[in-house]
């Protein structure tokens, strides 16, 4: 299972309202190359893993294929000089 802080919901709630103002839309974790991750916008989630929502929005949904890669993993954001950025923390496991 991934945490996604309050902070985090709220940047992704903006990410969706960006491109779209359907909030039937979400953004769907996906695996990306070289043990990346990455978001696509689907318009017909299929909640088929965990989903999270902020304030009404199916914000990020991430398909029971992710869950071993994200378990322990949370989803926050960082400041930086170009500005907020999402960033994943996995905890250490001993």
């Amino acid at each position: 299972m991934i945490t996604v802080t309050d902070s985090a919901k709220e940047h992704l709630k903006n990410i969706l309202l960006a491109h779209s103002d359907d909030l039937d839309f979400s953004l769907r974790l996906v695996a990306k190359p070289a043990g990346r991750l990455g978001f696509v916008l689907e318009s017909e989630a299929k909640e088929d893993g965990q989903v999270i929502e902020h304030e009404g929005a199916k914000v990020l949904v991430v398909s029971s294929e992710l869950m071993s890669v994200v378990e322990g993993m949370t989803l926050d954001i960082q400041d930086t000089a170009e500005g907020p950025k999402l960033i994943a923390v996995k905890e250490k496991t001993e």
